[in-house]
Parts: structure tokens; sequence; C-alpha cells
């Protein structure tokens, strides 16, 4: 299962131990993106840093529209259909391997993490101190997708 990670607070007074781990997650600022294959090892990860984050379930549409608009190379060039020419047909073609677990983001040697904006229209109405249960942002959300639309 494919889990989109977005840093939802920023860095002053956060825990070391915090940090790095936002670090190891690729999480350095805030509205940050990342996506992951949820394992034991991220799942640990997560529940560490559930206070500083929101994840959840991210599907093929929105992960190709995020590569689209926010992906680039490590040369800084956008991602193209060109640019995945030498080992994939399009990105269509890379999107659902990558779903299928036959294709990783190192393959097209892709910047991580995505650099998002902060949503229009802000968070939810608690603020980004509060679960996303109890009307804030953090945590798990089911539809990661329409938030990941809304800062893109």
């Amino acid at each position: 299962m494919k889990v989109a990670i977005v840093r939802i607070r920023g860095n002053v007074k956060v825990n070391y131990e915090i940090k790095q781990t936002l670090k190891f997650l690729k999480l350095n600022y805030k509205h940050n993106c990342n996506v992951i294959e949820l394992n034991d090892a991220y799942k640990g990860m997560i529940n560490k840093v559930k206070d500083y984050i929101t994840y959840g379930e991210i599907d093929k549409d929105t992960f190709k529209n995020l590569l689209l608009k926010r992906g680039k190379t490590k040369d800084g060039k956008r991602i193209t259909d060109e640019i995945l020419k030498p080992k994939f047909n399009s990105v269509d073609d890379f999107v659902d391997k990558f779903f299928d677990n036959n294709a990783s983001l190192k393959d097209i040697n892709l910047n991580i993490p995505f650099k998002l904006n902060p949503p229009s229209g802000g968070f939810e109405r608690k603020g980004i101190k509060v679960p996303y249960t109890l009307g804030g942002a953090l945590g798990y959300r089911k539809n990661i997708n329409e938030l990941l639309k809304k800062m893109m």
C-alpha cells in the first residue's frame, strides 16, 4: 500500500529524535511530501512523528498529478514522457509499475521530497495542532488525495 506523508508543522522546538525521524522520512521542511510503501519500519516512524505529519493512502491519479506538477529530477527538470523514455514508456506506465512495486522513485532520478504549497482554503477549522479525528489536520486521514490536490 502506497502512503503519502505530508509534514504539517515546522521546525521550532522540535525534539531531536523527532527531527531525526522526520529527516529519515525526507520531510525536512513544512509542506514537504513523500510517497512510500508502508511496512513495519515506516509504521514505527510514522507513529513517532504523528504530531507533525498527516498521512493516508494515495491513489494513482493523484500520484500522477503530483509527479507531473511537482516532480523534478535531480537536474531540476520536470517529469515528462521524454525523461522517462529510457526505462519506461510513459508517465502512466511508471505509475502503474510503481503501484505494483516493480519500480521506485530512484529509477527516474527523482528529487525527493515533493515541495508543495500551503493548501488553498487552509487546513481544517481547528488548525494544525489537533488530530484529524477531532477536526484538525494531524495524523491519519483517508482523504489525503483531497489535501494533496489543494496543495498542488
